[in-house]
C-alpha cells in the first residue's frame, strides 16, 4: 500500500499477462500522481482492482518497500503485448476511447500491425447518455470479447470497466490517453528520456501547461525521500 493505493509488484511484463489472464481482472495503471492524489473513492476501485507500477516513482516506492525487483511497466506497451500474446490464439479485442478520427486510426493500424487480430467491436470514449452507455455494455454483453481496452482517463474509465464487467467476464485494461499516442496525435518521449525515467520533464517541455501538475511531483519526491505517506491502510 501507498498511501492507501495497493500496488501489485509485477517483475515483468510477461508476469503481470499471466497473472491478469487467469483472474479475468481490470488493470489499472498507477503512477505518482495517482497515489499524491489518492482519495478514498479512487483507492476503492483501484484496490478492488489489479493496480500496477506506470512510473518511476511508483517503482522507486515499491522498490524502498523492499521490492527489488519491480519494474516500471508502460500501460501503452502493454496492450500491445497483451495483443501480441493473445492474436495469435484468435482471442477477440474490444476497444473504447478517444476521438472517432482516433479511435478508427487506432484500428487501422492494430489491423496491421497484427493482421491476425479479432477486433468484435469498437466506438469512440464520448459516451454521452444512459442510453449510449448502456447501449456499448449490450454490445459487448453479446460480442463477448477476450480482452476490453478502454481509453477514458481515469476514474471515469475503471467506473465503466466495472459496470461492463459485470455483465460480462473478460480481462480489462485502462489506457487513458493511450490511443492518442499510439497513433500519433500525441508525441510520446524518445527512448533516452524514458530510459532515464525523464518522461514527465520532456512532456513539460512539450506543454509547460502542465507545471501546475508536475509541481505536485516534489510532494511526493518528499514522501519518498521520508518513507512516510499521508495515508496507510
Amino acid at each position: 500500500m501507498l498511501n492507501g493505493v495497493g500496488i501489485y509488484p509485477f517483475e515483468s511484463e510477461n508476469e503481470l499477462i499471466d497473472f491478469a489472464l487467469n483472474r479475468k481482472c481490470i488493470l489499472v495503471a498507477i503512477n505518482a500522481e495517482k497515489i499524491l492524489h489518492a482519495t478514498d473513492q479512487t483507492c476503492e476501485i483501484i484496490n478492488r482492482n489489479v493496480g500496477y507500477s506506470d512510473g518511476a516513482g511508483a517503482v522507486k516506492a515499491l522498490r524502498q518497500r523492499g521490492y527489488a525487483n519491480a519494474v516500471k511497466i508502460a500501460g501503452c506497451e502493454l496492450c500491445l503485448k497483451i495483443i501480441e500474446r493473445l492474436a495469435p490464439q484468435g482471442k477477440s479485442f474490444y476497444l473504447v476511447g478517444g476521438k472517432q478520427e482516433v479511435i478508427d486510426e487506432t484500428v487501422a493500424k492494430l489491423r496491421e500491425q497484427f493482421p491476425t487480430i479479432n477486433i468484435a467491436g469498437y466506438r469512440n470514449g464520448y459516451i454521452k447518455s444512459d442510453d449510449e452507455r448502456l447501449a456499448l455494455i449490450d454490445d459487448i454483453a453479446s460480442k463477448r470479447p477476450d480482452v476490453v481496452f478502454v481509453a477514458m482517463g481515469s476514474p471515469k474509465q475503471e467506473l465503466l470497466m466495472e459496470e461492463i464487467q459485470e455483465h460480462h467476464q473478460a480481462l480489462f485494461q485502462g489506457l487513458g490517453g493511450s490511443f492518442d499516442v499510439y497513433t500519433g496525435h500525441v508525441n510520446r518521449a524518445p527512448e533516452w528520456w524514458v530510459r532515464h525515467n525523464l518522461e514527465f520533464a520532456y512532456r513539460l517541455i512539450k506543454e509547460p501547461k502542465r507545471i501546475k501538475r508536475q509541481i505536485h511531483l516534489v510532494t511526493f519526491a518528499w514522501w519518498l525521500l521520508t518513507g512516510k505517506f499521508k495515508r496507510e491502510k
